[in-house]
């Protein structure tokens, strides 16, 4: 499941447009008995508001709520001081409602916004993002037979508790490290994104195989070895994916494949040790190579992102990836094995149908004009994506019954339970895609916190996550000023 939690932040917040050319105003009535066409009086002063109105004459006239000119003004750097002795308004909110009322309403044909995310190409790099996050589920069906022992603690499968804890510490990690990188790659500065990686990644590594091997008892050395290999995979493929080489971290996974006959047939010991291994040098070196804009000198000179921006993301990779654990743990290993195999494929999906609700938000934004119009659009399509990914999480979890080993037939409790999960995975993206991470971070940890104590409430905790998440979504992603690019 490398890298199937996370997805890239928002974009930076895009500076002021230039001002636009003034357009002519309706000139103020003469004073009466004037002449027609005469200048007014010496000594009148222009109204300021009036020149505010016609420098932001193109942006006022296209929003569908004063809101959305409130958070123009505001990111201008107006404060409320400056709005009252400029302009002799309480704030900016007073302030945007009169340009509101001024401006009249002109909505343009929308401007090209990019390819649609409905394009077969879109699609496939989504679907390929998908393959890439559960193939290597691969190396633990190839190494299961060589980490097998006496029985683990809690009654897992030996070994299990150090690859969970060096897993865990993996997408957290990498959550943060992602997006830092991605911050800089939205400010143009590739060598400081590859920078960060090269900085990053093998702390990262190092951290996974740290807490694996804390967590080890006695017997369970081939597990922290293993664990180890994964945190170092973990580390090449965040690098990969990142700086968008997908197609070679699909190269170093080919190995990987030499697994599918072992559903059948027994393998050798060497052949199940070599082909993982061959694919993660394969990963490693890729990455490698990938990082080598980050040795130029100076390529993070100026300052980063904040530290503390990136905690968040890290806080929400740790809740999701508690939440997918404890799903695929509270059932019999082969239907856990089912749950997460669904689950890390449904994440192609997933983040193509994020592209198709950002586009389709934005394609509307353009288009209405009420903001009540546009918060029943943007409600609708955000159920109808939801609906969609949930629809395809649960074809996908009966395909894995239907192929994998044990009984075929789904329980329906435990669909039920997956598809709570599901939306609050989808959500959780979905908000964290806007830069509300810190409320999905909060409610995807106590909800596994919820599960932890008491593994029987894994759908009630769930359920009550999956409900929050669709209300503030609802509430925070239904305003024009949350979609504006």
């Amino acid at each position: 499941m490398s890298g199937s939690l996370w997805l890239k932040p928002p974009a930076a917040t895009p500076p002021l447009p230039a001002p636009p050319r003034p357009r002519p105003r309706p000139a103020a009535p003469a004073p009466e008995g004037a002449a027609p066409g005469a200048t007014p009086p010496a000594g009148t002063a222009p109204d300021p508001l009036d020149e505010l109105a016609d420098r932001l004459d193109d942006f006022v006239a296209s929003a569908v709520h004063p809101d959305e000119v409130a958070a123009l003004l505001e990111s201008d750097g107006m404060t409320d001081d400056h709005i009252r002795l400029s302009y002799g308004r309480n704030d900016s909110f007073a302030l945007a409602e009169d340009l509101y009322a001024r401006v009249e309403r002109r909505h343009p044909d929308p401007a090209p916004i990019g390819p649609a995310p409905t394009a077969a190409e879109g699609l496939a790099a989504c679907l390929l993002r998908g393959l890439l996050f559960a193939l290597p589920g691969l190396a633990h069906l190839l190494a299961g037979p060589l980490l097998s022992g006496q029985p683990g603690r809690y009654g897992l499968p030996a070994g299990t508790v150090p690859l969970l804890a060096g897993a865990v510490t993996g997408w957290t990690w990498n959550q943060v490290l992602s997006h830092r990188a991605h911050t800089w790659l939205g400010l143009g500065d590739r060598p400081a994104a590859a920078r960060a990686l090269l900085t990053g990644a093998p702390a990262g590594a190092l951290a996974g195989t740290a807490a694996a091997l804390a967590a080890a008892t006695g017997g369970e050395g081939p597990a922290v070895v293993f664990a180890a290999g994964q945190a170092l995979y973990l580390a090449a493929a965040t690098v990969l994916l990142v700086l968008g080489r997908e197609r070679a971290l699909l190269t170093a996974l080919l190995p990987l494949l030499g697994a599918l006959p072992a559903l059948r047939w027994d393998l050798p010991d060497p052949l199940r040790a070599a082909l993982p291994a061959l694919s993660l040098a394969a990963a490693v070196l890729a990455a490698a190579r990938a990082l080598r804009p980050g040795l130029v000198r100076g390529a993070a000179g100026r300052g980063g992102p904040p530290l503390a921006d990136s905690v968040p993301y890290g806080l929400f990779g740790l809740g999701s990836g508690l939440l997918v654990l404890h799903t695929g743990l509270g059932t019999t290993l082969a239907a856990g094995a089912g749950t997460v195999v669904a689950l890390t494929l449904s994440m192609g999906p997933a983040e193509w149908l994020l592209h198709r609700f950002r586009h389709g938000s934005l394609a509307r934004l353009r288009t209405l004009t009420t903001a009540r119009a546009f918060r029943r659009a943007a409600t609708g399509t955000l159920v109808l994506c939801l609906g969609a990914y949930l629809t395809v999480l649960l074809l996908l979890a009966l395909a894995a019954a239907l192929l994998g080993p044990g009984d075929p037939r789904p329980v329906p409790a435990r669909l039920l339970t997956l598809l709570l999960v599901g939306t609050v995975l989808w959500l959780g993206l979905l908000l964290q895609s806007f830069g509300a991470v810190l409320g999905a971070a909060a409610v995807c940890l106590l909800a596994a916190a919820a599960q932890a104590l008491d593994p029987a409430a894994g759908a009630l905790a769930a359920g009550g996550a999956a409900a929050v998440l669709a209300v503030l979504s609802r509430v925070l992603l239904v305003r024009p000023t949350a979609h504006r690019p």
